[in-house]
Parts: structure tokens; C-alpha cells; sequence
């Protein structure tokens, strides 16, 4: 997929989006092709062609994605299948698009300086899921957020409080390749794509945990407490998946209530469950 792809499918992320939130906001309704077509100003034909280009499936079976009662089927069949998937750690075949992904925290000298004396590369990219700020360092990818409203200078904000001393350079060229490696992935490729990760020591056991769940699997907050061997800690997790500087391929979208509700999401909850609903589309297509 080229960078020029990724821009195209980043403008159509944002009326998907919007398509989303208005599903959501008249589910009792249940607004038909015809009557969301005509909000986002678009004909029948081109909305359902540009709704099953980026999701794969209709709008209608991208809806049912999107439920209640899907998610807490999903929840149900996950508690054998992360058995498995947990046991095979990193290199299980369900990985996120196939990323052969390795995790290297800082030292705790590393953590305690803030940075100091590092060089972070950072630029801003299209992706398939809106616009996102993607940062690197020399260890690899270290920052990973995507951009709520367009607001730029805030993420940047972000990137610099989570490292506080490090010198931020602005380097979209060198990022470049970062971001085509995530979003398109050799299958066969398995030179390892490196995170970097700053944070406790507990807060990178749940993040390691979180890239282990499959691509059309969620956890409930308690089910990822309960396998890291915290059963009681289900809130620190939730403050860990709260914090997690590397959103999608540190997959905290895949992190709902137990309940099934979706929860909250750094990145918007619209953006979440278009994540979800699309990893769904994804595994069942």
C-alpha cells in the first residue's frame, strides 16, 4: 500500500467515522443506506461503495459488528482462545497483521531521566484510521497515537510530557517506513519491527500482554488482570491500557468492559469500535 493510499484511505476513514457515530446515535431508528447516504452528501451507490472499500463488509454487517451482544460473544469465545495464544507469546500465527513485534523497555536509569540525551524522530502520517503521530528512536518505534480533531500541536504536546528531556526532531521521511511496514506488512517478512518502551514495570507486562490478544479478540480489563496473575488489579490495567504510547500495535482497542460495553478510548471511542468492528470484518471476510 502506498503512502498516497494511505491518505485515501484516511480521507475515507473520517466519514466512516461519521457514519459510525450516527448509527450509534440512531440505533432505534435504525437509519437505512438511504438516510445515511444523504447525511454524509453522498449518492446510495457511492456510500455503499466507499463503506464496503475500507470496512470489506456492508454497512448493515458492519453494524452488527458494532453490538452488544457480538461483543460479549466475542468476550465468551476469547477466555479458551487466549489460553492458547498466550501460550505461544509473541510468535503465535494470530498476531496484529502478521508483525513479528519485539518489546524492549528502557532501563530503569532510562526511565528515571525522562529521555535525556535521547533524539526522537517523529512526523505525521495518513493512515487507514485517520491521521496519527508515529515517533522513533534508534531502538525503533517509541510513540504511536492517532490525532483526535486534527489537533496536531496537541499530540506533539503528549509525545514531549511522556518524554520529558528528549530533543524531538521532526522527520516525516525517516518515519515513513515505519508507518508502511505497519499498515502494509510483508507476510513473509520476518525482521522483527522493534518498540520501545518507557513506562513501570507492571504498566509494560499489561502492553505486552494487550499484543498478544488476536486481531477480532477483545478482554475485559479482569481477564487481562487475571492472566497477568493480578486478579484484583483490574483497574491498574485499566490505567496501563489508559497509558499506552503505542496505540494499535500495542492493541488497547481490544480492551472492553466486561460487560461487553466498549469503553473509553485515548483516540476517540468512535475510532475504537471502528477498529473493532473492522478487525471483526477482517477475520470473518
Amino acid at each position: 500500500m502506498s503512502i498516497e493510499d494511505l491518505k485515501k484511505q484516511s480521507r475515507d476513514y473520517q466519514r466512516i467515522e461519521r457514519a459510525i457515530y450516527m448509527l450509534e446515535e440512531e440505533t432505534v431508528q435504525q437509519p437505512d443506506l438511504k438516510m445515511l447516504a444523504a447525511r454524509l452528501k453522498l449518492s446510495e451507490f457511492h456510500f455503499q461503495r466507499l463503506f464496503s472499500r475500507w470496512a470489506g463488509v456492508s454497512p448493515k454487517r458492519f453494524l452488527q459488528f458494532l453490538t452488544l451482544d457480538h461483543a460479549k460473544e466475542v468476550l465468551t469465545k476469547s477466555e479458551s482462545l487466549l489460553d492458547v495464544t498466550f501460550e505461544a507469546g509473541l510468535s503465535s500465527v494470530s498476531r496484529l497483521h502478521d508483525l513479528f513485534l519485539q518489546c524492549e523497555a528502557v532501563t530503569p536509569g532510562e526511565y528515571k531521566n525522562q529521555g535525556q540525551g535521547l533524539t526522537i524522530s517523529y512526523g505525521f502520517h495518513s493512515s487507514p484510521f485517520g491521521d496519527c503521530l508515529l515517533a522513533v528512536t534508534s531502538r525503533g518505534i517509541c510513540w504511536f497515537r492517532f490525532i483526535q480533531q486534527g489537533n496536531r500541536r496537541e499530540a506533539l504536546e503528549q509525545l514531549g510530557l511522556h518524554w520529558k528531556e528528549a530533543t524531538l526532531e521532526s522527520h516525516a521521511k525517516q518515519t515513513s517506513p515505519f508507518l508502511t511496514r505497519i499498515f502494509s506488512p510483508v507476510r513473509n517478512d520476518r525482521k522483527p519491527l522493534y518498540l520501545s518502551l518507557k513506562g513501570t514495570n507492571f504498566q509494560i507486562k499489561v502492553w505486552e500482554a494487550l499484543i498478544r490478544i488476536p486481531q477480532g479478540g477483545m478482554m475485559s480489563y479482569q481477564q487481562v488482570a487475571r492472566y497477568l496473575g493480578k486478579p484484583t488489579a483490574s483497574r491498574a490495567v485499566a490505567n496501563a491500557v489508559a497509558n499506552n504510547p503505542i496505540q494499535y500495535l500495542i492493541p488497547c482497542h481490544r480492551v472492553i468492559q466486561s460487560l461487553g460495553t466498549f469503553g473509553g478510548y485515548q483516540a476517540g471511542p468512535e475510532r475504537k469500535k471502528a477498529l473493532l468492528a473492522w478487525e471483526a470484518a477482517q477475520t470473518v471476510a
